[in-house]
Parts: C-alpha cells; sequence; structure tokens
C-alpha cells in the first residue's frame, strides 16, 4: 500500500457576524445630513431593537442619539437668538431724516 502524504487544503469558513442594527446605521445617517429629529426617533428605536436581538450597533445609534441631539440643541437656540433679534430691533424706532 503505498502512502498519499500530500496536504489536503483546509477551508476555514469565518463565523457569520452578529448583524448590525438597521436603525442604528439609519440613526447616525440621518443625524449627519441633518435631520436630528429622525435620528433621534431611529436611535430610541434602534436601542430598543438592539436590547432585544443582541445585534450589534450600540454605538451607532448613541452617536446618531447624540448628534440629533445636538442639532435640536443648536436649531433651538438658533430660533431663540433670531427671534430675539427681531424683537430687539422692533423696539427701536428708527427716524430717517431727510
Amino acid at each position: 500500500m503505498s502512502e498519499n502524504n500530500t496536504a489536503q487544503p483546509v477551508y476555514v469558513v469565518p463565523p457569520a457576524g452578529a448583524k448590525t442594527n438597521m436603525l442604528a446605521i439609519v440613526s447616525l445617517v440621518t443625524s449627519i445630513i441633518g435631520l436630528g429629529i429622525v435620528g433621534i426617533i431611529t436611535g430610541h428605536l434602534g436601542l430598543s431593537q438592539i436590547r432585544k436581538t443582541g445585534e450589534q450597533g450600540s454605538a451607532l445609534a448613541i452617536a446618531g442619539l447624540i448628534i440629533g441631539y445636538l442639532e435640536v440643541i443648536a436649531v433651538v437656540i438658533f430660533i431663540i437668538i433670531f427671534f430675539v433679534m427681531f424683537a430687539i430691533a422692533g423696539n427701536h424706532s428708527y427716524r430717517m431724516s431727510y
């Protein structure tokens, strides 16, 4: 009998990685493009799903939430400043002298 000493190739299949939660991705993307409210809503929904299913993406959801909340705060501050400036300008009467 002859021995066959040729090595057989070993195929290694990588383990299937945990799926990334789609709402977490949507949260981050929408917050980055300026849709803060959508980013906040999808971030909270994504975190809820991640807790239930064990999917990946909690960091993405949290980043989307942080960016979304910062956008909403910035918009509120801008609106307040805008109205205060117009209120101040409206209280001053300007007289034009010809």
